[in-house]
């Protein structure tokens, strides 16, 4: 008889809170499982990074990685935010320093349809007892953000049956390690008997004692750290699977250290002091949320326009997390307004479709004043105030206008936008209607920042 324990992290999203805890609790199981000569396999499921914090962003999510070192991990996979998250050239050396394998299945370089080489198709583990766990793992497909960034991002579908079926006869078990989200998870499991375990991720679901689907057990753990997932394997003496079962651990209620709190607090004193030494502009008055002449969305917009090179943009006040006082403008200040993970996008609509996404906008525009925006990259309160740059509603005449011009419905127009408008369901013209090109790899502060250091230079 051999037990095998499987136990996973995911979506942590660089909610550094919670690692102390979840450090010492692997750091506990895994020498556990060498006193008692059990085997346990610890792995991550992605989006273990992500530039919301100030230590990522300072490092381009290296710490992240040696924090990762530090949990012995003996594979990880990546999500969305190590892959769209990080410009392919961070992406590329983002675990030159890592500890573990990274396992990937359905990501190729555009430039040669090659995987990536800091990634691997797949790990074979073996345990003292002599069985062999296969380890293969997906991230969500988005071509759309993937394709610019320089990757080529397959459907899971497409490689499976074949990797399946390579991987199948040389192991005694089979675990997927999934970052495409519940409703693909229990599809995979549905069609393929022959994965013995998924472990699920991408879509913040929790899992508390698992579940099976067409014998395959899937596990999951939620979101932020606020869990660690567990799958337990009970396996007879010629490596064939007798029980399988999954749980989940909060770590809410594992112990707290006294100096917990100290070392959580310097990632983020850290972080901001690496982001604080990177100064970019000196202005010469206060730039602020509210639409005055020294309006922080007026800069932006105007900052859109540049890096997109037309004559519109459209954002949101609910984007803006704070103001930028006159004087120094380091990169922490303009990572503290704007941490949202969002890229630009440019839209080539026609002049009847521009006129619908705008009465879209309006239509909208009392709805989402207060609305509550979560996930889709937003990382902010509320929605907040449409602002236009390059275009103008007539209220009274119920007419849009480009440049103060009534718009020609033959011809074609192009603005500048966030990405985020693409993913969210309120301008539905944007997606239907649009040609849209993404611009990478910069995020919209970084697009802010070099705006400013352009317009008001350091001295």
């Amino acid at each position: 008889m051999e037990k095998i324990t499987i136990i996973h992290t995911n979506d942590i999203h660089s909610h550094l809170e919670n690692w102390p805890k979840i450090r010492r609790y692997l750091d506990q199981r895994q020498r556990e499982a060498i006193a008692i000569d059990e085997s346990v396999v610890t792995v991550d499921l992605g989006d273990f990074v992500d530039r919301w914090h100030p230590l990522t962003e300072a490092t381009n999510g290296q710490a992240n990685v040696d924090l990762m070192n530090q949990g012995h991990y003996d594979a990880v996979t990546i999500g969305n935010n190590e892959g769209v998250g990080n410009p392919k050239e961070d992406l590329q050396h983002l675990y030159d320093l890592a500890e573990f394998p990274v396992i990937l299945g359905n990501l190729f370089d555009k430039k040669d349809l090659q995987p990536p080489t800091w990634a691997k198709e797949y790990q074979i583990i073996e345990t003292k007892m002599g069985t062999k766990i296969g380890l293969i793992a997906f991230t969500a497909p988005f071509p759309l953000t993937y394709a610019p960034n320089g990757w080529d991002i397959r459907e899971p579908m497409e490689i499976l049956p074949s990797l399946v079926a390579h991987l199948r006869p040389k192991v005694d078990v089979l675990v997927l390690m999934s970052h495409l989200g519940i409703n693909a998870d229990r599809e995979i499991a549905l069609n393929f008997p022959q994965l013995d375990v998924v472990l699920g991720s991408h879509t913040h679901h929790l899992f508390e004692h698992g579940e099976t689907v067409n014998g395959v057990q899937i596990a999951a753990a939620g979101k932020f750290g606020m869990y660690i997932g567990e799958v337990e394997l009970q396996l007879t003496d010629d490596h064939t699977i007798m029980e399988k079962s999954a749980r989940v651990i909060p770590t809410l209620g594992l112990m707290a250290f006294p100096q917990d709190e100290e070392e959580i607090d310097s990632y983020l004193s850290i972080g901001h002091r690496l982001l604080r030494a990177n100064q970019v502009a000196l202005l010469p008055h206060a730039l602020t949320e509210q639409q005055t002449d020294h309006s922080l969305i007026k800069a932006a917009l105007l900052a859109l326009c540049k890096a997109g090179d037309t004559e519109a943009a459209v954002l949101n006040t609910g984007l803006f997390l704070g103001d930028l006082p006159a004087g120094i403008v380091d990169q922490d200040q303009l990572h503290t307004i704007l941490p949202h993970p969002m890229h630009l996008i440019k839209v080539t609509l026609s002049g009847n479709d521009l006129v619908r996404m705008v009465l879209e906008m309006e239509k909208n525009r009392a709805f989402l004043r207060r609305f509550p925006i979560v996930g889709m990259g937003f990382r902010g309160q509320i929605f907040g105030e449409l602002v236009y740059e390059g275009i103008q509603y007539d209220e009274t005449n119920h007419q849009v206008l480009w440049q103060q011009q009534p718009v020609d419905p033959k011809q074609s127009y192009t603005i500048t936008l966030v990405d985020h408008y693409l993913f969210i369901p309120f301008f539905p013209t944007i997606e239907i209607a649009g040609h849209v090109t993404f611009l990478f790899p910069d995020f919209i502060r970084t697009v802010v920042g070099n705006y400013l250091s352009e317009h008001y230079p350091l001295q």
